[in-house]
This record gives C-alpha cells, sequence and structure tokens, in this order.
C-alpha cells in the first residue's frame, strides 16, 4: 500500500514540475533567451529604413506640346553627365534675339579679368539682363567687338549650329544670330561652367540672371526693354526652386518679315541647361510662348510632382 501511495506521489510530483518547466521555458523563448536569443530560436531581421530619394531635377523624357505656328524645338543638357537629349530637331536653328545677351555680359567679364567693372559697364550688365535693355546690351557688344564675339563665342562654348544671321536688311543685327536649342543648353553650360565668363565673374552673372524681373503683360514691354522672368521658371516645381537659383535669359520679338513671334527660353542650373525655341504667329500672343516653355519644363521634372515613391521592400530573414 505505501509503495503505491509513494508511486502516485513521485508521478503528481512529475507533473507538477513539469507545468513549472513549460512556462519558464515559453518565458526564455519570448523574451529572446536568458543568454540574448543565442539558443537557437528563429527571429525575424528588421527590414532597413529606406534611403531618401534623390532630389527632383529635369531629365530626358517625352514632351507633348499641342504647338501651332512655325517651329518648336527643345534640348536639356545633363550637366553631371554632359548629354544632351531633346526634340529631333533639336540642331535646327532660329534668331537667338535677346537670348544671346547673356554671352555679350559673359564675353565682356571675361576679358575683364580682375579689374573691377566700371560704374557705367556694371549698369549695362545689370539692365541688359535683368530687363533685357537693348540700349545696354548695344554697349556692352560695342565692348567685345561686336562681330568678333560672336567668334568667340562658337570657340569658346563649342557650339556647332550657330552663325551670323543672314536675313535680308537685317545683315549685322546680333539678335538674328542664328542658333538652335542643342546649341544653347551648350551656351548656358558654358555661363554655368565659367568658360563664358571666368572664375572671377560667374557667380556674379549666375546672380543676375537669376534677377531677371518682369512678366508677359503689355505693362511690363516697352519699345527697348521689358519684362522677361517667364517661361521655363514658371514651369518649375518648388521642389526644384528651392534647391537654388535658377538662371534665365529669355529673347522674344515679333518680327515683321515672316509675321512671326521669335521666343527663346534658356535655364541653367547646376544640374542641367534647358532651353526651348519657338517661332509662332503674332496674333497668338507673348504670352503663349511662355506657357510652351513653361509646359516643356514641367514634362521634364522627374519624378513628378505628387509621383508615389515606391519603396523595394526588403525580405524577412531568419537567424
Amino acid at each position: 500500500m505505501r509503495s503505491r501511495v509513494t508511486l502516485v506521489l513521485a508521478v503528481v510530483a512529475v507533473l507538477l514540475g513539469g507545468a513549472l518547466v513549460v512556462p519558464a521555458a515559453y518565458a526564455r523563448l519570448a523574451d529572446g533567451g536568458a543568454d540574448g536569443g543565442s539558443g537557437g530560436g528563429a527571429e525575424s531581421v528588421a527590414a532597413p529604413a529606406p534611403q531618401a530619394p534623390p532630389p527632383p531635377t529635369l531629365a530626358a523624357g517625352t514632351v507633348s506640346v499641342n504647338f501651332k505656328g512655325e517651329f518648336f524645338s527643345w534640348a536639356l543638357l545633363d550637366r553631371e553627365t554632359g548629354t544632351i537629349s531633346g526634340s529631333k530637331n533639336m540642331t535646327a536653328t532660329s534668331s537667338t534675339e535677346s537670348m544671346i545677351k547673356s554671352w555679350f555680359a559673359a564675353d565682356y567679364l571675361r576679358l575683364l579679368g580682375d579689374k573691377p567693372i566700371p560704374a557705367a559697364m556694371k549698369k549695362n550688365i545689370t539692365t541688359a539682363i535683368r530687363d533685357s535693355n537693348d540700349d545696354a546690351a548695344n554697349a556692352l557688344y560695342a565692348a567685345v567687338g561686336k562681330s568678333a564675339t560672336i567668334k568667340r563665342m562658337v570657340g569658346t562654348c563649342g557650339l556647332t549650329d550657330t552663325g551670323p544671321g543672314k536675313v535680308p536688311g537685317y545683315i549685322g543685327w546680333w539678335s538674328f544670330t542664328r542658333m538652335s536649342p542643342r546649341d544653347a543648353v551648350r551656351l548656358g553650360d558654358c555661363i554655368g561652367d565659367g568658360k563664358a565668363a571666368g572664375p572671377k565673374w560667374t557667380a556674379y552673372l549666375l546672380d543676375e540672371m537669376s534677377k531677371v524681373r518682369g512678366t508677359t503683360a503689355a505693362k511690363d514691354q516697352k519699345q527697348r526693354f521689358g519684362g522677361g522672368r517667364w517661361g521655363i521658371i514658371d514651369g518649375l516645381p518648388e521642389s526644384i526652386t528651392s534647391q537654388g537659383p535658377v538662371s534665365i535669359k529669355n529673347g522674344w520679338t515679333p518680327l515683321s518679315y515672316d509675321g512671326n513671334w521669335h521666343v527663346n527660353c534658356l535655364a541653367v542650373t547646376d544640374r542641367w541647361s534647358l532651353a526651348v525655341m519657338l517661332r509662332y504667329p503674332q496674333k497668338s500672343g507673348l504670352t503663349y510662348g511662355a506657357q510652351v516653355c513653361a509646359s516643356v519644363a514641367s514634362q521634364l521634372v522627374t519624378p513628378q510632382p505628387g509621383a508615389a515613391l515606391k519603396v523595394p521592400q526588403q525580405p524577412v530573414g531568419k537567424l
């Protein structure tokens, strides 16, 4: 009888002991083990935090514009790689109009070297760039040797599609210099990298180009100067303009010999140079051309504003 009691008590003791051991072991597994999880149990690996995407920029892409006019062409130069992309006719030319004033200022400053800018010429640079003043541009053009400056522009900036205008009755006019969008973005890059204005004056010129003022409204358009802050700059989202100054120089004239607006937009930043060149009927107005330039820029923004960011999923592993 005593042996049976002893056996029963032994069995009960084993069962009670097991009931205590199992929860304790479970608790150790749930906590990772008393030795920090080195007991061989399966553990999830936390996915690494997603890295921030690169800041928005302009990149080669498809551009679709319902353009009604004689000439529409654009080009984009990636200043980090030197790659130029654009419309199929980006090597075709049109008159530069006031866009070329940026070169006159650059050429004058490079030739000036380390000497200070005379007050009168500094005013000419400011008004030629910020207000597109023709008289100021004429003073700069004369100071850099007139037609000789066009030859220097071609050589200094490596242009291949640029030459003097050949419009009857307008021979020798700097505004009729022929240039392609491909060469226009090369000019923008040439100004941006310092070859055009030289190391001392490049930052100064880019700053002046970032302060272009005035709109396409009639009140801002005068006989010898006009508002030029429109076009590409209007097509850029705040996520790009907040990265740093955007330097621009547009050119625009309604010409009697062909009945067209000749409108050109040029913009340059540390990362890219973009040009859009147009000819279209005068009845469409200047604002039409400005909107086309803005549309091209907005379509080249990457990633597009509001586009969902796709973060690759990291697999969960086991140890």
